[in-house]
């Protein structure tokens, strides 16, 4: 039976998951790839799932997600009951107070909480025209002393903190709203493109992982890859879309555009040939796409390209509406899109094309 592809995105992104704290995403993952690959999970809880016709004779690509959000973790307890966090992965102070947040108890629950702001009557001059400096914020749980946190919510130094939101799609614009989609939508199609190519005759062997800590120096695809030994990479993540703040000329990654290619962003310079071939595969399959040059930024593609021996590798990116925040906004076309792109990549691969790569 196909996977249901809405459900699968539903409950990747409702998962909770920061850097490190991957174990509820890969639950997922394993509910959903049913009989399309065999799966196993290493000591960093990196999930590798091999098509189940690979044969271990021929070149092997390898189409990555990673699994972790951006969050926070408890740094310290306050006497007044409020709670001090760091960030896992980077945010924009400005997007984190005033926000439901879930932290993990030592008990394994959720316990909500809201990120602090002070009142606008408390406010002087200058505190009003400050930027806000992450800091400066607590979380409070509503406890009233040390004793409530620790005794009562059971919340201990070094517990993670996720963003509170809830997945939603409408029906009428096909969008999807969510945490996570950087990038739980990423996950999302490498579990599609390994469901669309079960019972597919290809020329090459394909292994789809889900690599951890990504937010946090694209730890997890270090390991994969190195295990993987992959001729040649597929990166899909949740990119960044600058629709709603740049002109319709200088936008790159504008929703319900088709997924983005990537040329070049902080952590790698596209392999030329793969691009070319890429691209001429999506326009041969009448997929519509975007080309990006990023000034910054990085995927797991900037680790992936340097293994071994070095790997060509692209990132087909879904555009993502206020990525590193509480909420984000994609379009299910786009999502769809890029798994169509992915498998038409791997039906057109084989040897002789790797080779001249």
């Amino acid at each position: 039976m196909a996977v249901n592809k809405l459900d699968l995105i539903r409950d990747l992104s409702n998962a909770n998951g920061v850097s490190g704290f991957e174990e509820d995403v890969t639950k997922v993952v394993k509910e959903y790839v049913n009989k399309s690959a065999d799966i196993k999970i290493d000591l960093m809880n990196n999930v590798f799932l091999n098509r189940k016709q690979n044969t271990g004779k021929r070149p092997v690509i390898m189409i990555d997600g990673h699994s972790d959000e951006v969050g926070f973790m408890v740094q310290s307890i306050t006497p007044k009951g409020l709670i001090k966090f760091i960030t896992l992965g980077g945010w924009a102070p400005a997007n984190v107070p005033a926000h439901l947040v879930r932290i993990r108890n030592y008990s394994g629950e959720y316990i909500q909480g809201i990120i602090t702001s002070k009142p606008p009557h408390f406010l002087s001059a200058a505190e009003k025209k400050a930027a806000p400096v992450i800091e400066n914020m607590f979380i409070d749980v509503g406890a009233t002393s040390i004793e409530e946190v620790t005794d009562i919510f059971k919340i201990e130094v070094g517990s993670p903190i996720v963003p509170e939101a809830t997945f939603s799609y409408d029906e009428k614009t096909k969008i999807m709203r969510g945490k996570a989609f950087d990038d739980r939508i990423g996950c999302a199609c490498v579990v599609s493109v390994l469901d669309e190519l079960a019972n597919s005759k290809i020329d090459i062997d394909v292994v789809g992982t889900i690599s951890t800590q990504e937010e946090v120096g694209l730890r997890g695809s270090k390991v994969t890859a190195n295990k993987v030994n992959p001729d040649i990479a597929i990166v899909f993540e949740g990119t960044p879309a600058d629709d709603g703040f740049r002109n319709s000329y200088d936008s790159q990654s504008a929703l319900k555009k088709g997924p983005q290619v990537r040329h070049r962003d902080g952590s790698m310079i596209t392999n030329p040939r793969f691009l070319a071939f890429a691209r001429s595969v999506a326009i041969e399959s009448g997929i519509n796409f975007q080309d990006a040059v990023r000034a910054g930024g990085g995927t797991d593609g900037g680790s992936i390209h340097l293994a071994n021996n070095g790997v060509p590798t692209i990132v087909i990116g879904i555009p993502t509406r206020y990525i590193h925040t509480h909420y984000g906004y994609c379009a299910y076309e786009d999502y769809e899109a890029a798994v169509k792109w992915g498998v038409a990549i791997i039906k057109k691969l084989n040897e002789q094309v790797i080779n001249n790569l």
